[in-house]
């Protein structure tokens, strides 16, 4: 009798057919960066509006205790709360247009990389935007439970009127945001696999959002399996990218400043890289776990 193969047994294959089609992972990073580029154009102009009108001299942002973090986190407060109209303010529009922009752009472009996967497929670009709608409501959701959390643990461990618990409140800073990481890694697998549903059961966008929850317990196993696996090389990932980034540090004096921020670009650019080229293995792995229990 054959041994079932789990999910992430499946991954190095899937792996394997990625790396040879690079074109793919080219197209899935050419969407990212068509919205990622200009949105963090429209962030530094508006940063810089605000910097104008509220200069760092100003508000004490230029003059943080950098030798002692009890008391410039307790000045950084006190900062975050000058700026803190303006920034609400900017976000009021800000964050709508950039939801509409990532739903438009991201549509259009997890299409484009499902068709190059299946070419069979159909390229059906207003439903696909209407499915990375609801998939980004449930990302708001959750990043709106994690800093509403965080909020709390601030305001339990850092007051104005007496010492700030840093010990305390790094833990529970850490510990809330790997528990949100986890929860948005279990709940938004369905939402992930309904655009997939969709283009390959030839569904509505409605329909494929009810199917992705009856998909049976077989099936959701491997796909929240393959969702946790990508979730915790994302964290593995972020944490490779630091110690590359930090580890010339020792000799900064030497390489200089100029060479430090070729590092760090160049950490950054490895990050987005290779975690665009797992978003579209997950992809794969998706469509070849539909393959085995639905196709």
């Amino acid at each position: 009798m054959e041994r079932p193969v789990r999910a992430t047994q499946k991954l190095v294959d899937q792996m394997g057919w990625v790396f040879g089609h690079p074109s793919i992972t080219a197209v899935e990073i050419a969407w990212r960066w068509l919205f990622g580029a200009p949105f963090l154009w429209v962030c530094f102009w508006q940063a810089k509006k605000i910097l104008i009108v509220l200069p760092p001299s100003y508000t004490g942002l230029s003059n943080l205790d950098a030798q002692n973090p009890w008391v410039a986190v307790v000045q950084l407060a006190d900062v975050w709360s000058r700026y803190e109209p303006y920034v609400a303010h900017a976000l009021t529009w800000l964050v709508p247009a950039a939801a509409i922009a990532w739903c438009v752009v991201s549509g259009v472009g997890r299409g484009l990389v499902l068709k190059r996967i299946e070419p069979g497929l159909r390229f059906r670009p207003a439903a696909m935007i209407a499915l990375q709608a609801g998939w980004l409501a449930l990302l708001g959701l959750v990043f709106w439970g994690w800093f509403h959390s965080i909020q709390w643990v601030a305001a339990t461990h850092i007051t104005p009127d007496g010492d700030a618990d840093l010990v305390g409140y790094s833990i529970w800073a850490i510990f809330l945001s790997l528990g949100f990481f986890t929860l948005w890694a279990l709940v938004s697998w369905p939402f992930a696999v309904a655009p997939m549903l969709m283009l390959l059961e030839d569904r509505s966008a409605g329909s494929s959002y009810v199917v992705s929850f009856r998909l049976g317990r077989a099936f959701a196993s491997k796909l929240m399996e393959i969702n946790l696996v990508m979730g915790i090389v994302k964290l593995a990932l972020i944490v490779l990218a630091m110690v590359f980034s930090a580890a010339p540090l020792p000799f900064s004096d030497e390489l200089g400043p100029d060479a430090m921020h070729f590092v760090w670009a160049g950490s950054t650019l490895f990050y987005l890289v290779v975690s665009d080229f797992f978003h579209v293995v997950r992809l794969k792995s998706f469509i070849e776990f539909w393959r085995t229990f639905r196709g």
